[in-house]
């Protein structure tokens, strides 16, 4: 929607057919409540700007048409229910502001959209994501609505039972590099981070399906590899095998991964869309745990005046479509996030939500052992530690790199923050090199 068209609608007499309300004229069981940040120009008016943005989202187009009458407005209008200055001018505007900024809330009726994924992006984002400056900060979803979606299959307690571990956060390792041939160098490198102690190996997103390296040769080998180390050290070893690819490869990538005994999944859920992680998740055929990765996900928020928030991209939105663990990036690392943000996420995963499980947050990009007490101070010991070349870069090769992992997180559970005084008095040279790097 261009700002610079003239914007024209029809009202109404009855209110009810008219895009805008009173917060209290609406039921909030029967609409979806996005909230925006918006900018407009100072000659325009917000209040019948924010109309038109309704309407386009639901009945209406830039311009009357003869079929959007009272009665179909009635049963399927959006409405704006607060537009919120920001200063908040009563009395007169200055005159060298040029831009003014507003908070906008919108309720969408849910039926409009059902329990579609597809068709809430359509509807909340759509084609108002082409206006100049704004910006979806979140969505308020009724209970109702929420009914339709299964949520993770395992969530936090699930994969702590599959695991057999009830307290500390878990380790994950991505295996580096991130795309290689022949297979058997992934497994090998598998086999030592299990044995030296991680909880989760993943294959990289950037790895997939190729020729050069199959699903099918890929989850034989590497959970060979796996069984044989957990059999040394006594614990269990999820394998998230990335099965990202297009419909309906991705589904066949899930089905055979299970057939050749995968004990977890990856996909890169904003890479093949929301409803795609929603049908892997609700498929009954499917009893692993699902990890969604992150890619594209800055495409949406790292804009401060337009796109999607990340708590909604990050967080809410991959919980309700399914995912079991959602990896986001972390501020300590590589990945650039604000640390305030880095946290709501972790709370759009894990507070409650109806039903819907919570899942565990995996701060991801650069993650080295030195930041684990920060981190799981920060997020408490609900959270997935993800590890990649910090564990397969230790001088002492990647076991040893787990090794120190393991420590860290248990100098982290004892209170520590100093981690070097830890290690010395426990003796641990695997954390002592790995604080060196």
């Amino acid at each position: 929607m261009q700002l610079g068209v003239r914007l024209r609608f029809q009202k109404f007499e009855h209110p009810e057919a008219n895009p805008e309300a009173l917060p209290e004229g609406v039921d909030p069981g029967d609409y979806i409540i996005g909230t925006y940040y918006m900018s407009f120009p100072k000659g325009m008016n917000p209040f019948e700007i924010a109309q038109v943005l309704a309407l386009e989202q639901s009945t209406g187009t830039w311009l009357p048409v003869p079929g959007e009458t009272p009665e179909v407005r009635k049963k399927h209008v959006a409405k704006v229910i607060g537009v919120y200055e920001i200063p908040d001018y009563e009395v007169m505007i200055l005159q060298e502001v040029d831009w003014r900024n507003f908070i906008v809330q919108i309720a969408f009726p849910w039926k409009n959209i059902g329990d579609r994924l597809s068709m809430l992006f359509s509807t909340v984002v759509g084609n108002i994501s082409m206006a100049p400056k704004l910006k979806l900060l979140d969505l308020r979803f009724p209970e109702e609505f929420v009914k339709g979606f299964g949520g993770p299959k395992f969530g936090i307690g699930g994969v702590r039972d599959v695991l057999g571990v009830k307290e500390r956060p878990l380790l994950n390792n991505m295996i580096k590099p991130d795309v290689y041939s022949p297979p058997d160098l992934g497994v090998k490198l598998a086999y030592e981070v299990a044995r030296g102690g991680v909880d989760i190996i993943k294959d990289d997103e950037l790895l997939a399906n190729p020729e050069f390296n199959t699903i099918e040769e890929r989850v034989t080998k590497f959970m060979e590899a796996i069984d044989r180390a957990n059999e040394e050290k006594g614990e269990k070893t999820l394998y998230a095998v990335n099965v990202t690819a297009d419909l309906p490869e991705v589904l066949e990538n899930a089905e055979r991964a299970i057939e050749l005994g995968a004990n977890c999944l990856l996909v890169n859920y904003l890479a093949t869309g929301f409803p795609v992680l929603r049908a892997l998740a609700e498929d009954e055929s499917i009893k692993v745990p699902i990890m969604a990765h992150m890619d594209v996900a800055g495409a949406y928020y790292v804009s401060p005046t337009s796109g999607v928030r990340s708590t909604l991209i990050l967080g809410k939105l991959p919980r309700l479509a399914g995912a079991d663990i959602v990896v986001y990036p972390a501020p300590y690392g590589k990945a650039p996030m604000l640390e305030e943000k880095y946290i709501e996420v972790a709370k759009h995963h894990r507070y409650p939500f109806y039903h819907i499980k919570p899942c565990f947050p995996m701060p991801s990009g650069g993650i080295a052992p030195i930041m684990v007490p920060k981190l799981v101070n920060t997020l408490g010991r609900d959270v997935v530690v993800a590890a990649g070349g910090g564990i397969h870069a230790h001088p002492d090769g990647p076991a040893a790199g787990a090794r120190a992992f393991r420590q860290a997180i248990d100098a982290a559970m004892q209170g520590y923050t100093d981690l070097r005084k830890y290690a010395e008095e426990n003796n641990l040279s695997e954390l002592l090199k790995a604080l060196q790097l």
